[in-house]
């Protein structure tokens, strides 16, 4: 199983900015979806997370800016990020708790390889 994170880059602030994150691999279904950030010298936080059935948790930080999606079918998890704010700046990771089947049945969570969003003053 792997997560594809896309969609960061330089963005000006006050700004927008769309993230995807893809999975792909032997799937039979994801729990929650996520994204996380870290910014340089400190822990990464979650930012947003959303179940299977469309549930969301937004951290406060970002409430009322950001806005996390999914597409089941496509297991694909989105951030729309607007009003864009400097401190937003950090790595941006994706995250799935994968329910797939080997010699058993495991949930694991697999994370996504990050992208950097920038937020210029």
């Amino acid at each position: 199983v792997q997560l594809q994170a896309s969609g960061g880059g330089l963005v000006q602030a006050g700004g927008s900015l769309r993230l995807s994150c893809a999975a792909s691999g032997t799937i039979f279904s994801i729990n929650n979806m996520g994204w996380y950030r870290q910014a340089p010298g400190k822990q990464r936080d979650l930012v947003a997370d959303i179940t299977s059935g469309g549930s969301t948790n937004v951290a406060d930080s970002v409430k009322g800016r950001f806005t996390i999606s999914r597409d089941n079918a496509k297991n694909t998890v989105y951030l729309q990020m607007n009003s864009l704010k400097p401190e937003d700046t950090a790595v941006y990771y994706c995250a799935g708790d994968v329910r797939s089947y080997s010699t058993s049945w495991i949930t694991r969570r697999y994370w996504g390889q990050g992208t950097l969003v920038t937020v210029s003053s």
